[in-house]
């Protein structure tokens, strides 16, 4: 019989298969729920060379519209082993004075024997959410200096908490004080999203 509380979190070093592996999750995904993506691109830990992570990934998938993207992808996802989370906003970083609506997602998770453990992030082409996630992967990749330290944050975070909802909590002000660091790289060096993408 399975629990419906949360997991204790568990951050594991680098793997270096996981670019490749979730290269193919991506490749897959951008077929099967074609023609809505307009992107669908490797975010998160698991996405920055050298960064310690919980062996999830995380997957972002850039849409126009929403409902449309939700009422479209719950069958084909659920035959791929994914759950629709309740979860339908991110975190609105501290000091940020934003219409909550404008940093709504919606969420798929899978874990288990279906396929790799993965977070589906789906968010709306221009939000500030769909921006940040990809703000935060690159400003570390372009600062591989600042990786051992954050992934040492994690770590230590996730031996001292019960769950994977608390691990969240006290990780989303440390991501805020990184995305101020890094809105003015990105000023500096005019990065935009999805510069990398294919």
């Amino acid at each position: 019989m399975t629990s419906d509380l949360p997991s204790a979190p568990v951050v594991i070093d680098h793997d270096p298969s996981w670019p490749a592996r979730a290269a193919a999750l991506v490749d897959e995904l951008r077929s099967d729920l074609s023609p809505l993506p307009l992107y669908v691109e490797h975010i998160g830990s698991t996405a920055i060379p050298g960064m310690a992570a919980k062996p999830v990934f995380d997957l972002q998938i850039t849409v126009t519209d929403l409902h449309e993207a939700e009422c479209a992808f719950d069958r084909p996802l659920a035959e791929k082993g994914f759950r629709r989370s309740v979860y339908r906003h991110d975190h609105v970083p501290a000091g940020v004075a934003d219409d909550r609506e404008r940093w709504v997602k919606r969420l798929w998770t899978r874990r288990g024997p279906a396929g790799a453990d993965c977070n589906l992030h789906v968010r709306l082409l221009g939000s500030p959410n769909e921006r940040l996630a990809l703000l935060f992967r690159d400003w570390f990749r372009a600062h591989p200096e600042a990786v051992p330290g954050y992934g040492r944050f994690k770590s230590v975070l996730a031996g001292a908490v019960q769950d994977v909802d608390t691990y969240a909590d006290v990780k989303d002000p440390v991501v805020d004080l990184v995305v101020t660091v890094a809105e003015a790289w990105a000023a500096s060096t005019g990065w935009t999203p999805h510069a990398g993408a294919d």
